[in-house]
């Protein structure tokens, strides 16, 4: 093989065996978006993934600027196709920057709908972190139990009460604490 030929091709990036640690997995069509440089807090790394963006094991996010989607409207249909279900959580990340934006948002809403893709969409005035942070706070609750965002219900009697009976409408803690304590209920 001649030492141009060689030269000439890059070397694709190594396959990252997803979820191989606590890093976001970057596609190399990112390469050069902005965004890249909001990521902090966590490590990245290039690999060879279908999403834009792979948080944990088991989340794939695909980035939009709906200027892009203006210009190219069949790259996010392409892209979503190939995505197909690899995932158990999709997102589709739309960075709003636009200013007629209502109708490119109602379509992609209704495509995502119909084939359970979440739809989170952020604004250019928005810092580009904040735009990504839904993100990296999706991967850090890969592993929580499913107790970290139930309703707490408090066993305490006193709670209960109070809670059960606030619920009339023109009962307040007061009057809860006052017939606790007139009819001697501890």
């Amino acid at each position: 093989m001649s030492s141009s030929a060689s030269s000439s091709k890059r070397p694709a990036p190594p396959a990252v065996i997803p979820g191989s640690g606590n890093n976001i997995i970057v596609s190399p069509l990112q390469r050069g978006n902005p965004i890249l440089e909001c990521i902090r807090n966590v490590g990245k790394e290039l690999g060879d993934i279908v999403a834009d963006y792979q948080v944990g094991r088991t989340t794939g996010v695909l980035f939009l600027s709906l200027k892009y989607h203006r210009l190219h409207p069949e790259y996010i249909h392409t892209r979503i196709e190939k995505l197909g279900i690899r995932y158990t959580l999709r997102i589709l990340l739309i960075l709003c920057d636009i200013t007629e934006h209502k109708d490119a948002i109602r379509e992609l809403t209704k495509v995502c709908l119909t084939i359970n893709i979440t739809v989170i969409v952020t604004f250019s005035y928005m810092p580009l972190p904040t735009c990504f942070a839904y993100v990296i706070i999706s991967e850090s609750y890969e592993y929580k139990p499913p107790n970290m965002i139930k309703e707490r219900v408090d066993k305490d009697y006193t709670f209960m009460l109070c809670t059960s009976l606030t619920s009339i409408s023109r009962v307040n803690k007061t009057y809860v604490q006052t017939l606790r304590n007139s009819f001697g209920v501890h």
